[in-house]
């Protein structure tokens, strides 16, 4: 029997590439080149698909922020460096890292797994961009888009609500809510709305790559309230400081909201030969009482400092604000005060300061609220109200100019929809 070949154990494509590797050098090393033989190099091309396998493909990740989350609690969560944290939150400003829930977080992981880019929305048309560099320096950047704002012309007239009215005309219930806040400080929405009232407005759809993402400000606005019509223009100005005005320039806002709650039922008026329901007393009412369920938010109807906030005999917990040297505003019953309610604290108009409860001597839940004048209980559905600042002088030639421009738009839209 013949000896078995030591070649049978080699794969036959190893073979044949030992053979052709063979003959290549031989050739290299025995063609002619003149005098000299010269060494050729050769380069053996890779197919694209395996160059392209070879290059890591970089992914942006994200996570949804939570309530109570930080940069850092949703740095660990996704098993990103502290060290990240650290180095992105000495090299940015402390409100590019600001986050609120719901917010959609995004980044980019290098080779190593460090941050890369680091992205922080702040709405549809504006975001916080943070980028390193390859020698480690941080780069950060406010990016923003522009939209287009389009005027948008409504007008509804009140059979039910301004709520449902509005909606059916078709006025996004953020809009009505601004309304709302324009004229609260001449109409009580809760009092004073009769069946025909009748509004009109316009205000801006907000549209992003063609696609509506929301609603801008109401630009002018009117209000036929038991035949008193109030017309409100917005302006803003040269410092970005925005507020709406009667066409003659006088301040819509007033130094006072004529009620801290919205949209609640007026349950006892201001009386003082009224009997106590609880009590069974002929006692002085002092204030309005409004009726409205539990939790329902109270707000501060002026600028200014609280001066109690605690319980206090029948009027269970209570708040007290004092606004200037003259004004005093309380509000009893509440449920709970709102977290940021700390006695010597200042509050904004509109600020929530608690939630409607029925603490000490009540029969249900309602705010009672009480408004004085130097140091004297006044009705504060029929006192007169101190009206805030007019516009400034030196910018009262542009207003009246752009005013007239509104009435004329907003005339002009209400005469084409009657046609």
């Amino acid at each position: 029997m013949a000896e078995p070949s030591r070649f049978q154990y080699f794969p036959a494509t190893h073979l044949a590439g030992v053979i052709i590797a063979s003959i290549l050098i031989l050739l290299i090393l025995l063609w002619p080149s003149g005098n000299t033989r010269q060494v050729t190099s050769l380069k053996v091309a890779l197919p694209e698909a395996t160059i392209q396998a070879a290059k890591p493909e970089v992914k942006w990740e994200q996570d949804k922020v939570k309530s109570g989350d930080s940069l850092s609690t949703l740095f660990s969560r996704n098993n990103l460096s502290a060290a990240d944290v650290v180095t992105i939150a000495s090299k940015v400003p402390k409100e590019a890292i600001q986050l609120y829930p719901g917010q959609e977080v995004r980044w980019e992981r290098n080779w190593d797994g460090r941050v890369k880019a680091l992205e922080i929305p702040l709405s549809p048309l504006a975001r916080h961009r943070i980028d390193r560099a390859d020698d480690g320096a941080v780069n950060y950047q406010l990016i923003e888009r522009d939209a287009e704002y389009i005027p948008h012309f409504a007008s509804a007239t009140i059979n039910n609500s301004l709520f449902l009215d509005g909606e059916r005309a078709g006025v996004p219930e953020k809009i009505l809510i601004e309304l709302a806040g324009i004229f609260g400080w001449d109409i009580d929405f809760a009092l004073d709305i009769r069946t025909g009232d009748h509004f009109s407005l316009i205000y801006e759809d907000v549209f992003l790559d063609g696609e509506q993402i929301g609603n801008g400000d109401i630009l002018a606005a009117r209000f036929v309230n038991q035949g008193r019509e109030i017309t409100a223009i917005r302006y803003e100005d040269k410092d970005g400081n925005a507020n709406y005005y009667t066409p003659e320039g006088l301040s819509m806002r007033k130094e006072f909201l004529r009620n801290p709650i919205d949209f609640a039922r007026i349950s006892s008026r201001f009386n003082l030969g009224r009997r106590h329901p609880v009590l069974n007393t002929i006692r002085a009412h002092k204030g309005t009482d409004y009726a409205a369920a539990t939790g329902t938010p109270i707000k501060a109807a002026g600028d200014g400092k609280i001066i109690f906030a605690g319980r206090k005999g029948g009027y269970g917990n209570v708040v007290i604000l004092q606004h200037g040297t003259r004004y005093q505003t309380l509000y009893a019953h509440m449920n709970s005060f709102h977290r940021s309610v700390r006695r010597g604290r200042s509050v904004k108009q509109g600020q929530i300061i608690g939630y409607v409860g029925s603490t000490g001597l009540a029969t249900g839940p309602h705010l009672h609220y009480e408004f004085r004048v130097d140091g004297v209980h006044r009705d504060s559905l029929r006192v007169k109200l101190p009206k805030a600042q007019s516009i400034a002088a030196a910018d009262k030639p542009a207003f009246l100019k752009k005013a007239h421009a509104m009435l004329t738009w907003l005339d002009g839209y209400r005469v084409s929809m009657i046609q």
